[in-house]
């Protein structure tokens, strides 16, 4: 790798690192924004007292928050408890608000505990864990804080007034607009959030002690550039990028996620003369007409900059003229470039896997911007299939899973869970449609698959597609041949099929189900309840004509032993306008009936067996249907 890019990797590194201490607490930087705005003495509504907030907020929340943050990165709370008491030494050091020795002290102090912990793991006697976790956090936390106060604040102090010294130059000679030649490229590189909290934040509020408001907070806020970029793409763009930019535009212009138009610049790099250019204009036109806020605008969106403009009519339109001029101009030589362009339609997906390249993670922009999530097959190691209590559909659908993932040669773990307790190492989620927005909350860095149908959904298929074009070693061993189901006598014993019932609705069949469960000793009377809820909350129909009813999450403890009944019902019961002929009533504890699940799963994925199963006239002969399938299938 040459000199040249690696310098860009550790640029682009260092600035994704600066913008994860930020945008965590951008609604912290928005409190303090409305707080100035309101109640300073050129406010919309001056108040002495609550303007006694804003000091607090920028002097001491804002840089603890940042400090803490960026130890948690490092060495997640321990570091960050750490990293928010060094950053304490050197905001006491300095009058200067210390948001830019926050993002220094933070990462020093999680990294420094993580090195600590690292050394003495294995060393210390059993029972004294804990006191030397919490001396030691104490004890590296006071040094570092007096270390900050004694020698980090005079330097961080210097290298801030230094900077703005170089900030005032630019003012006093008019040359600011030339600001943007490092603002708009430095916002691809993720250094926006460093130049301006670390920089612009602390010089503009020196301005508005004096001057009332400060042109420094819109440098790198307006979000004018960012949105000439993306109406031009969608009048002159090509593809994907055009048919995405309308959306991307809203939320970028209301939303201030200015991330979002990033992978639009790097599909088109000339782009970034538009934005260089847009800002230049915009910034020339604020310092003419002497526009400015009171606070920093986080997020970046029109309406946070509106609300932190200073309560005067001509400021108030200078910001907006700030805005349009730097849009107007973007945008006309965005589109410029566009036409011009007669390469083919650039590839947003691969802009914004470029982008995430960068950023050393997954983007929040790639869930926005794309219709379809997107994973490196060569990475999956293991699928879970959650449901409401991850004992019912989600351990069928598993074994369906298993037995596609082992056919097509692939050494991937699947597993089924509970839709409230997915693991953390999840790496692709598989649910039921109404559950997926919960899972996402669960595992929102997961690839999500929403299935309507446990037993037969093509999503399997495109999932396995997918996962066979990765570059992965396959190593699978063979499973044994699988026993008799009916091995383990107390979860399904031929006392525990009913053939040829029939029943008015679907809450009848699951109430016979449950008390079956309860008449043979599974589990206790509230369990019933359990499974009436869990089918109204989320149909227990499962596909192939069959319904799988089980308990809630919160009736798991009534489960006194594993058990399944099966209640045949030849002439169909409705479940929400499905055609069920098969109840598979279940009670599980402790995971044990989940083999059996399985099974069942591999049996009922054929309709000619469930018709088998159907049409069986005695309890031996269903049970005869389901372990042929099972040893067909194996």
């Amino acid at each position: 790798m040459s000199e040249g890019k690696s310098l860009k990797l550790g640029v682009q590194k260092f600035g994704n690192s600066l913008s994860s201490m930020i945008l965590p607490n951008i609604g912290a930087f928005l409190a303090f924004g409305i707080v100035t705005a309101l109640f300073i003495p050129t406010g919309w509504l001056p108040n002495k007292a609550l303007s006694e907030l804003v000091s607090p907020f920028i002097t001491y929340l804002l840089p603890l928050l940042i400090g803490y943050t960026g130890g948690k990165m490092v060495d997640d709370h321990r570091g960050g408890v750490v990293g928010a008491i060094a950053t304490t030494g050197i905001i006491v050091g300095t009058n200067v608000p210390m948001l830019l020795g926050a993002m220094i002290m933070g990462p020093l102090g999680g990294y420094l505990i993580k090195k600590f912990d690292q050394l003495i793991e294995g060393k210390i006697k059993t029972g004294f864990e804990m006191l030397v976790d919490v001396f030691s956090a104490g004890i590296l936390g006071a040094l570092l804080a007096i270390i900050g106060f004694a020698a980090f604040s005079p330097v961080v102090d210097w290298a801030s007034s230094a900077l703005a010294g170089g900030v005032g130059w630019l003012i006093n000679m008019r040359l600011l607009p030339l600001a943007s030649l490092f603002i708009e490229p430095g916002k691809v590189l993720f250094l926006n959030n460093a130049i301006n909290h670390g920089v612009l934040t602390p010089v503009g509020l020196e301005q508005v002690k004096q001057a009332g408001h400060s042109v420094l907070f819109l440098l790198e806020a307006n979000p004018g550039p960012g949105m000439g970029v993306l109406m031009a793409y969608c009048f002159f763009g090509k593809g994907n990028a055009k048919e995405s930019a309308p959306g991307a535009a809203i939320i970028h212009f209301f939303g201030g996620i200015h991330e979002i138009y990033f992978p639009y610049v790097l599909m088109k790099p000339q782009l970034i003369i538009a934005t260089i250019l847009g800002g230049m204009s915009g910034v020339f036109t604020l310092v003419t007409l002497h526009g400015g806020l009171v606070g920093p605008a986080s997020p970046g969106s029109i309406i946070a900059v509106l609300m932190v403009t200073p309560k005067s009519l001509p400021i108030f339109l200078a910001n907006i003229a700030d805005v349009l001029v730097a849009f107007t101009v973007s945008f006309l030589i965005s589109s410029f470039i566009l036409k011009m362009d007669k390469s083919e339609a650039g590839d947003l997906d691969e802009a914004i896997k470029k982008m995430e390249s960068m950023k050393g993670k997954k983007s929040r922009v790639s869930g926005i911007l794309t219709n379809n999530q997107t994973f490196d097959p060569s990475q999956i190691n293991k699928i879970v299939f959650a449901c409401d209590a991850g004992m019912g559909s989600s351990a069928m659908g598993a074994s369906l899973l298993k037995k596609k993932i082992k056919a097509a040669g692939l050494d991937i773990h699947v597993t089924n869970a509970a839709v409230s307790a997915i693991p953390k190492d999840a790496q692709i989620v598989v649910t039921q449609s109404g559950l997926t927005e919960r899972a996402k909350a669960g595992a929102p860095d997961a690839y999500h698959v929403s299935v309507d149908n446990f037993l037969s959904s093509p999503e399997y298929d495109k999932l396995i597609d997918q996962l066979k074009h990765g570059n992965r070693k396959e190593n699978v061993q063979q499973e044994s041949a699988p026993d008799n189901v009916f091995n383990n006598e107390n979860v399904l014993k031929k006392e525990n099929i009913f053939l040829n019932k029939s029943f008015a609705s679907k809450e009848e069949v699951i109430r016979f189900a449950g008390q079956a469960l309860v008449d043979h000793g599974y589990v206790n009377p509230s369990y019933v309840q359990g499974m009436i809820e869990r089918d109204q909350e989320m149909s227990t129909y499962m596909g192939n004509e069959i319904a799988i009813p089980h308990g809630t999450e919160k009736v798991k403890k009534e489960v006194l032993s594993s058990g399944v009944v099966i209640v045949q019902v030849p002439d169909g019961v409705d479940f929400d306008g499905n055609r069920v002929r098969l109840v598979f009533g279940i009670a599980g504890k402790n995971n044990s009936h989940l083999s059996i699940l399985s099974k069942i799963a591999v049996a009922c994925a054929e309709v000619n067996s469930v018709h088998k199963m159907v049409d069986a006239k005695t309890e031996d002969e269903l049970m005869a249907v389901i372990n042929d399938t099972i040893m067909q299938n194996s």
